[in-house]
């Protein structure tokens, strides 16, 4: 195992975030950031399925912070969909793992990776 491999599972132990700007309260609608820890706890992320699961708990999370946010005071956003794209894309681009990102591009285009920053594994790029 390189540094570089070393240094991201340590790093992905600590867990990814996804996080969506909403709006809160009713007074001058002031900015909160949701961001939720994402565990990688019990995943080989060397594996597909690993980076599967991963990408699961990634979806899932985006959902969370781009609907209520785990809390009750939060207005709706106004584009759920854009905003859970966003915070599915910040997260996958964060990461910066291969096989996660591969998993992505099962459901979204180049183009959409390259418009979310996402680095796209030269093997990919070249098809």
């Amino acid at each position: 195992m390189d540094i570089k491999t070393a240094f991201m599972n340590a790093w992905l132990v600590f867990g990814a975030i996804v996080a969506c700007t909403l709006f809160a309260g009713d007074v001058a609608a002031k900015e909160v950031t949701v961001a939720i820890q994402v565990t990688t706890r019990g995943l080989d992320l060397s594996q597909p399925a690993g980076a599967h699961e991963l990408y699961s708990r990634l979806q899932l999370a985006a959902r969370i912070v781009c609907t209520h946010g785990m809390r009750v005071d939060l207005k709706p956003v106004p584009d759920e969909n854009a905003c859970y794209e966003k915070a599915l894309g910040d997260a996958i681009r964060s990461v910066n793992l291969p096989l996660l990102t591969l998993v992505y591009l099962e459901t979204h285009t180049l183009r959409q990776a390259a418009a979310r920053g996402i680095d796209v594994p030269v093997m990919i790029a070249a098809k």
